[in-house]
């Protein structure tokens, strides 16, 4: 079921008609009892229960799966939360000791006029319409500051549409603290040999591929990595890889984002060596500065240092939820962490036609991130329609690879004015780099033969 709610998330704009409607038809055929509380049935709401615990067990046992977890089940919340009545709404919400009490129609005529004056957006008629609760200011104080709601008497009174924000903060709030404090409670459970092999199976099954290991290991050449940062990178490492190129050095963010992207990628660990040094001496840092500075963190994110852990290249999710790049930071996600001003033109210099831009930037003030993302990846590629749910950097570089190769078939192919050619692409990385690389055919012949790798089963 959460991973459902992750593909519809990631595919159309949570609230709309759309979702729900295809929200609602995928909990049907998987039969699950979003409407338990409706229809007032025990047995379902047991099961619903029980699997929500086993799942908090399996998803407390890292940072990236309660991230996870936590985000699917906000997502699923809020759809079953808007899905009540109203009595059974204001049930739920005494219920779960969120003592709000909806107003009456003899209250909301008396205030009509204060209501719609300081509800941004409700006109009289809306106010009549729409349902509106008496919250306590300490709950509502996020909505006050922002002069969202009209206070009276220590109370503020807010529209339907707000108090699902208050509700879904306060959910957070708990499922987070819960899954926690689940995680103390692991080592006891851990020691369960019944349980543990279930709870380990279940935290890999829905999470998607992490792309620690790639059939292509060892398949891409150092001069392949400046035309495919082109073609088939996201927005988010074709911004590091640019910034790499122009000043020779990235901070440890950017380093550790991008690296760990192109280990998933295919480049072996000494590959990844001779790259960021071949780079970095190029700047500010000599041979022997980068081999005590640099090459252990390397060797590191290979686990063939410290603890020997194997690093996973980041999802979509955890460059957006965790480390915001400061001044002089060219890692996050564009659409998340980029001024919309500054986005706006590194898509104009990317020759984004304009009525896409303007699409892109809806979906950035919407805070539909990474359904900005799947529209850049139907813009660079002249797709109408990606086919997948975008949820990591390495699966956007695998879908264009696939596309490419002729995987899926394309509108028509790419020319200059449009972004890319499939079969000519030597100007674009004349354009795109500032270091030599080796003759046009050879490298046109690489990538021809790393694209066709990438449908290979």
């Amino acid at each position: 079921v959460l991973k459902v709610v992750e593909n519809l998330g990631v595919s159309y704009v949570r609230g709309t008609d759309v979702y729900k409607t295809k929200l609602e038809g995928e909990l049907r055929k998987l039969k699950f009892p979003y409407k338990a509380l409706a229809e007032d049935d025990y047995e379902a709401r047991r099961k619903d229960h029980i699997s929500h615990f086993i799942l908090r067990l399996a998803y407390c046992q890292s940072e990236d799966l309660r991230r996870w977890f936590l985000q699917q089940e906000m997502d699923l919340f809020r759809y079953r939360f808007h899905e009540l009545t109203g009595g059974l709404r204001q049930k739920f919400l005494e219920h779960v000791n969120l003592s709000f009490e909806a107003i009456g129609e003899d209250l909301k005529d008396e205030l009509t006029n204060e209501l719609s004056a300081s509800t941004p957006g409700f006109s009289v008629s809306k106010v009549k319409e729409q349902m509106f609760y008496k919250v306590g200011l300490a709950d509502a104080v996020d909505l006050f500051r922002a002069r969202r709601v009209y206070i009276k008497d220590g109370f503020a009174y807010v529209p339907f549409k707000e108090i699902d924000v208050i509700v879904l903060n306060n959910y957070r709030t708990k499922l987070s603290k819960a899954l926690a404090l689940t995680a103390r409670s692991l080592p006891s459970i851990q020691s369960d040999e019944r349980l543990q092999p279930l709870l380990n199976h279940l935290s890999h099954s829905y999470v998607g591929p992490d792309y620690s290991v790639q059939k292509n290991t060892g398949k891409i050449s150092l001069d392949q990595i400046d035309a495919l940062s082109v073609k088939s990178f996201p927005l988010c490492m074709r911004q590091l890889h640019r910034a790499l190129r122009d000043s020779h050095h990235l901070r440890h963010g950017g380093r550790m984002q991008y690296g760990l992207f192109l280990k998933g990628i295919g480049l072996t660990l000494e590959q990844a060596l001779e790259f960021w040094k071949k780079e970095f001496i190029r700047g500010k840092v000599d041979a022997d500065k980068f081999d005590k500075g640099y090459a252990y963190s390397i060797r590191h994110n290979y686990g063939k240092e410290g603890k020997r852990t194997d690093y996973t290249p980041y999802s979509c999710m955890k460059i957006i939820m965790s480390n915001p790049p400061s001044q002089g930071d060219y890692h996050g996600c564009p659409f998340r962490h980029s001024d919309p001003e500054l986005l706006k033109q590194k898509l104009q210099s990317y020759k984004i036609p304009p009525s896409g831009i303007t699409q892109v930037l809806e979906l950035v003030k919407g805070m539909h991130y990474q359904l900005a993302c799947q529209k850049y990846f139907e813009l660079t590629h002249d797709v109408d329609d990606v086919g997948f749910s975008l949820n990591h950097p390495n699966q956007y570089f695998t879908e264009s690879q696939k596309l490419l190769s002729g995987g899926r078939e394309l509108k028509k192919e790419f020319n200059n004015s449009g972004n890319f050619q499939q079969k000519n692409n030597s100007q674009e990385r004349i354009n795109s780099s500032s270091t030599p690389t080796s003759s046009n055919a050879k490298a046109d012949t690489e990538l021809e033969g790393l694209e066709a790798y990438f449908t290979e089963d």
